[in-house]
Formats: structure tokens, C-alpha cells, sequence
């Protein structure tokens, strides 16, 4: 599928920016999918005004493609039933993006499943390709390409990543089925590299740009980068998010990105460079940073546990829990900044989510 079959609104909203939350996965004490409660968590990422959701992505666990799991293809199918529902019911666009992961067997395979099970895009991951070169990497998405539209996706080393530079970037960008970057090594100059080679690539009208630096969500959704490739400058500004840390206090963000699009932080520097301290700090906690990130699935599971859309912290690896100190620095950051979090609305509306 070409990126013009997606349909127009969608493509405009992902032009324009909107909040795409990682989906996690739902799990009941025996450690398999929790039906009510997976549907629970896309009806609030719906109904607090995301415009997309990711699906199985790092945040959803790479394991839900073992064997003995089997989860990939049942949760596509299961978050399309709910993105057509609430299509049908408010008549607004949903972004619909499935990650996809492996070697180029696996990745064909998954990108058909995503396009049978009516996604628009694939979140691309190469973390795979390990000791690939750019020529072999680019190859492999061309691929991939050719069965639907591509999101890049710059994955953090820390959690499997590898570091990819400009050259591969201004390759990547010009193949004509990719539509968005994730932009996600927690890495200044690296969130450079990408921004080059897409203005570099002369495709820079035709990609969107999402940051994944949940390090540093409000900065990079206000800066706007300004790059001269031969004798002509070009500006672009990361116009939203797909986010691990979004997966939590949903509705907030949704605000926060509404905010930024309507320019309430453009006079008051110091105050929005505290929230955006307040952000990187709360989600230091989720994400357990202080321990190279062992827990930031179980933090986040955390965060929903207490709202009431999961029933507990169980991942798919038994061994997989927070790290010792990480409850109690999300005890923190949830007193400190009490003005973050949406406990307020998911507790109007869980009842109605759960049902």
C-alpha cells in the first residue's frame, strides 16, 4: 500500500502533529492477555484525544511474537475492532501504527499482517541489523516498503537500539513510502543526525517528525531546527509525539501538545522550562533511568495499575519488575507534580471503559 491510500485526514493529522501513545499490554495474574481490560487502555488513549495508537511496540513487550505467546496477530486484530468503533461512534481519524521488528523475513511478514489488519503504517525497528551497514539496513526497509508506509524509528541503545548515523538517515528519508520518523536515542546529537538527513533528503515536506525522547518531550516539541542544505535554509519543527511515557497521563499530554500547537509557551520561557523539567523528571521515575531503564515497562504498568486500568504489574518475563527504589520515586513525582497526572478523568470513565 502507497502512503496516498491512507486516507486524507489521517495523513493530515500525522502531518500536523497529535499524541500517539505505545500501547503496553494488558495481563491477568496468570500472565495472559487481559481481554477487558487492553480494550480499557485504547478506549482512554481514544477518548483523552490521542490521534494514533502503536501497537505492539517495545512498550507492548517484542515477546508477544514467541511462539508460545502468539500475541501479535489477536492484539492487531483486537485494537482495529476498537479503532473502528470510535471511528464510527465520533467520526474523527485514527492514526493506526503497528511495530515491526526482526530481520527481513520477519519484518514482511508482520508488515502484511498489519496491512490485513487494517494499520495505515509500521513503526520500523532495525535493531536486528546489528553490525549492518547502511546498504544492508536501507535495502531492508525498501522491502518493507513495498507492502505499506514506514515510520523510522531511532531506538535508544540502552533498551536494543543501535546508533545510526546522517548518511543513513538521508537514505532512509528518501524512499518515498516513508511517511514519519520516530525520533528516540535520548541523544541530542543524534536527534540532529535525523533532522539533517531529512531536510538533506529534500523529502523534508513530506515527513513527519515525532520525538521518542522521553527525556525530553516539551523541548523538542518546541524548538524548531533551522538547516542549510546548499544554498537554501530550511526550518522544521518535530510536530508531535510517539510515546512510551504517553502510555500514562494520556489526557495531560494531549493538552500539553495542544498547548504547544496554540503557542502558551512561546513568552514565558523560564515557566515552560520547568514543566518541561517536571516531565523529564517524572518520567526518570516511570522509566527507571536510575537503572538504565530495567523497569520502564513495569513503571508504566505501575502508573495504570493505580488508576485502575490494569490489574496488576505482570509482563510477559516473570523476572521483570520495578527495580528496587523505582516505587518510591514514583510516590515522588506523583506528590510533586500532582498537576500532571489524569487520575481526575480516567476515574469519571473507567467504569464505561472496563464495560
Amino acid at each position: 500500500m502507497k502512503y496516498d491510500k491512507i486516507p486524507a485526514e489521517v495523513l493530515n493529522l500525522l502531518k500536523k502533529g497529535t499524541v500517539i501513545p505505545a500501547l503496553p499490554l494488558a495481563l491477568n495474574s496468570k500472565r495472559k492477555l487481559d481481554i477487558r481490560r487492553q480494550r480499557a487502555l485504547l478506549r482512554y488513549y481514544l477518548d483523552a484525544g490521542a490521534g494514533g495508537v502503536a501497537v505492539a511496540v517495545h512498550t507492548t513487550q517484542f515477546a508477544i511474537r514467541n511462539p508460545d505467546v502468539a500475541l501479535y496477530g489477536p492484539l492487531l486484530e483486537l485494537a482495529n475492532e476498537e479503532f473502528n468503533k470510535f471511528v464510527a461512534r465520533t467520526k474523527k481519524p485514527v492514526i493506526r501504527i503497528a511495530g515491526v521488528i526482526g530481520r527481513t523475513e520477519q519484518a514482511l511478514k508482520e508488515a502484511d499482517l498489519a496491512l490485513q489488519n487494517g494499520f495505515h503504517a509500521v513503526l520500523l525497528s532495525v535493531a536486528a541489523f546489528k553490525d549492518a551497514t547502511n546498504d544492508e539496513i536501507i535495502d531492508h526497509c525498501r522491502k518493507i516498503a513495498e507492502v505499506i508506509p514506514v515510520i523510522g524509528f531511532y531506538l535508544q541503545p540502552a533498551v536494543g537500539g543501535r546508533k545510526l548515523d546522517i548518511n543513513f538517515w538521508r537514505e532512509f528519508a528518501g524512499i518515498e513510502n516513508v511517511i514519519a520518523i520516530k525520533i528516540a536515542p535520548f541523544n541530542r546529537y543524534q536527534t540532529l543526525d535525523v533532522i539533517r538527513g531529512v531536510v538533506e533528503s529534500g523529502r523534508d515536506d513530506q515527513i513527519a517528525l515525532y520525538t521518542g525522547n522521553d527525556d525530553n518531550i516539551l523541548v523538542d516539541l518546541l524548538t524548531e531546527y533551522q538547516i542549510t542544505t546548499g544554498k537554501k535554509t530550511v526550518s522544521k519543527k518535530i510536530c508531535g509525539g510517539l510515546l512510551g511515557h504517553w502510555a500514562v497521563w494520556t489526557r495531560s499530554a494531549v493538552k500539553l501538545l495542544n498547548d504547544v500547537h496554540d503557542g502558551r509557551f512561546d513568552n514565558d520561557i523560564q515557566q515552560t522550562l520547568m514543566l518541561a523539567n517536571k516531565i523529564t523528571d517524572s518520567n526518570a521515575a516511570f522509566f527507571d533511568s536510575a537503572n538504565n531503564f530495567a523497569g520502564c515497562i513495569t513503571g508504566l504498568h505501575e502508573v495504570l495499575r493505580r488508576q485502575g486500568l490494569l490489574e496488576g504489574l505482570w509482563t510477559l518475563d516473570p523476572d521483570e519488575t520495578l527495580s528496587p527504589g523505582q516505587l518510591q520515586e514514583i510516590d515522588r513525582v506523583y506528590n510533586s507534580y500532582p498537576e500532571l497526572n489524569d487520575d481526575a478523568f480516567i476515574a469519571e470513565n473507567l467504569e464505561r471503559w472496563l464495560s
